[in-house]
């Protein structure tokens, strides 16, 4: 876990009574999906506006089911993003599928709409959709091509919870979506954990039994393609409790964001795309040109910063792909994004510290 990262999901806990549920979960004996886990998913769906949650061990197994749920094969061509730390390609190459890599929007560096019109055919098996840093990318238009074109689409909502538009939150646009719990997400537990939603009953059915071997009964495998995927009841008891802070600790997050936003906006950088009830601020993200010397002179005043994220998956030593599509604002993003601190718990004084220290270098630098 970055540093920066680390101390948001510090912060974020803080206050948090988990004791009586995690003294609830010892004191039953029952520690994976039992009554916790079956109450969350309920709860989870409910928010989201879906049909089913279905909770796994963690958002990376959320993918690759959920692709396996879509019955994408080995060998398929599965449209995807290159800027969005390798989470998507890992669960296309877990599964032997293909990454088809296109570009971003140059605005907010999700999915570019007009790219994916280019390069649809029915040679493609799915669409992943990541909302990245916390905003929703252009999801209605991308399912709208894509349903145009008989493509299912698959949305990474890993850091977007409670991201919304037109009263539809991310996870219900697609056929399917994935959440990651990891502790530093909007809605973090205690450790791993993840979870795939849909309102497809069949699809939803398909996953449970992946999730646990591809059992049909048990000790029966009737599904291939199965694993242990298991959410545990702790992980569940924590999700629980803080599910109902969630809207509320994005909007502290969006405040931070609006702040920000205000005093860089004369400053020679990109600023994120949406401070409105699109965006929930996973990641509060600037472009700027000549990155180095800034995130030297911001750790200098004890700002911590981070890069989300400095290769593009094409580019990973392990994995090196052709990519035949035009990559020029993906490739332009990882070479310029950097993360500055944005949390719930966050003080006034702590936005003050990071703006004045914004501040003081592009007035050094002119």
């Amino acid at each position: 876990m970055h540093e920066l990262e680390l101390f948001s999901a510090v912060k974020a806990n803080a206050g948090l009574d988990f004791i009586t549920p995690l003294r609830k979960v010892l004191d039953s004996h029952w520690y994976v999906m039992g009554n916790e886990v079956r109450s969350f998913e309920n709860e989870f769906a409910g928010y989201l506006g879906v049909e089913h949650c279905i909770s796994v061990a963690n958002g990376t197994d959320a993918l690759e089911l959920a692709l396996r749920g879509l019955n994408v094969q080995a060998g398929a061509r599965v449209v995807t993003v290159a800027n969005a730390g390798f989470y998507a390609s890992s669960a296309i190459y877990a599964i032997g599928a293909r990454p088809v890599y296109i570009d971003v929007d140059s605005a907010t560096l999700t999915l570019c709409p007009k790219a994916l019109a280019a390069v649809l055919d029915s040679s493609l098996a799915a669409i992943i959709v990541t909302h990245l840093y916390g905003q929703l990318a252009d999801i209605e238009e991308i399912v709208r091509l894509a349903s145009a074109a008989g493509i299912p689409v698959l949305e990474d909502c890993a850091q977007a919870h409670g991201a919304r538009r037109n009263g539809k939150r991310a996870g219900s646009f697609g056929a399917v979506a994935c959440f990651s719990f990891y502790p530093t997400k909007n809605l973090g537990a205690l450790g791993d954990g993840g979870a795939v939603v849909t309102n497809k009953h069949d699809m939803a059915a398909r996953i449970r039994q992946l999730r646990q071997y591809g059992w049909g009964q048990k000790y029966q495998v009737t599904l291939a393609g199965g694993r242990n995927s298991r959410m545990d009841e702790i992980q569940a008891a924590v999700l629980r409790i803080k599910l109902p802070y969630l809207d509320s600790w994005n909007e502290q997050r969006r405040f931070i964001a609006k702040r920000y936003n205000a005093a860089f906006n004369t400053f020679d950088m990109r600023l994120p795309y949406s401070t409105a009830a699109d965006y929930v601020a996973h990641l509060y993200v600037i472009r700027l040109a000549n990155r180095p010397p800034f995130i030297n002179a911001l750790k200098l005043k004890g700002i911590k910063t981070d890069i989300h994220y400095p290769i593009p998956d094409h580019r990973q030593p392990a994995y090196p792909a052709e990519h035949p599509y035009p990559l020029t604002v993906t490739e332009h993003a990882c070479e310029t994004v950097v993360s500055l601190p944005c949390h719930p718990g966050m003080t006034g004084d702590d936005a003050d510290r990071v703006i004045t220290s914004v501040t003081a270098y592009f007035e050094q630098e002119g």
